[in-house]
């Protein structure tokens, strides 16, 4: 290989490095996609220094001494996603603890009033899979479900308006409990984090999420990674009824 086209190579390959290491940072963070990402800069590298390209091998083995750590600090919300379906697969209950109709009654008319406020809220009730991650991280109640106490927690500016409520059968089980954020793009990217937090223990758990929205007043309902909006009163019930059966 003559020198000039090892040059014109050489700066090729930089480009290339410059180019692919902005679009890994800025671009999507799914698994597949760096996987194939750190494969491709083992065989660039692999190249450059087989064909003694200078600039191109100095560039790469920076950025492979650093790659351990960027890896770990991109794959962090995957690592730590698997982590909470295994455990939450090994405590999977084999029956669900189910709420009464009038458990159902006060979720539901608890919900249409924060809706007519506007005030936002963040529902979730547990079935199979235990949530017991989450709630012992947040406000233990193990309260009666009411729909004064579910106003009363969401209501702006007080100590657990912040966070989802976790209900198991009839009994509010915790406030304030958060979980890890969805990275979907089958949704707007302007969504806000509770909507993204309840499709995001949707899609580890079979739990039913009930979202609204504090700027639109907006009902949403979660399952399954599914997301649908709903603010019929009687549809709510429809679907609460299917799930607490």
């Amino acid at each position: 290989m003559t020198e000039w086209v090892k040059i014109l190579l050489d700066g090729y390959i930089v480009w290339i490095v410059v180019y692919f290491l902005i679009s890994f940072f800025i671009g999507s963070k799914r698994v597949f996609k760096i996987f194939l990402s750190v494969v491709f800069i083992y065989l660039i590298t692999f190249f450059a220094k087989h064909f003694k390209l200078e600039a191109s091998y100095e560039i790469l083995t920076y950025v492979e001494t650093w790659l351990p750590l960027a890896l770990i600090v991109i794959l962090a919300p995957d690592i730590r996603r698997s982590f909470e379906t295994a455990w939450l697969l090994d405590n999977k209950k084999d029956m669900a603890v189910l709420g009464s109709q009038e458990t159902k009654n006060h979720i539901v008319e608890a919900v249409m009033y924060l809706s007519s406020q506007k005030i936002g809220a963040l529902i979730t009730i547990e079935k199979h899979n235990s949530l017991d991650q989450y709630a012992d991280r947040a406000i233990i109640m193990n309260s009666l479900v009411s729909k004064e106490l579910l106003i009363n927690i969401f209501t702006p500016l007080t100590p657990l308006h912040d966070g989802a409520v976790i209900i198991r059968g009839d009994s509010i089980r915790c406030a304030g409990a958060y979980y890890v954020l969805s990275e979907s793009t089958k949704y707007d990217k302007t969504m806000g984090s509770r909507h993204r937090a309840a499709l995001g223990i949707s899609e580890v758990t079979d739990s039913f999420t009930i979202v609204v929205s504090e700027e639109t007043g907006t009902i949403s309902i979660v399952m399954e990674g599914i997301m649908l909006k709903i603010n019929d009163r009687e549809k709510i019930y429809e679907y609460l009824n299917m799930f607490m059966k």
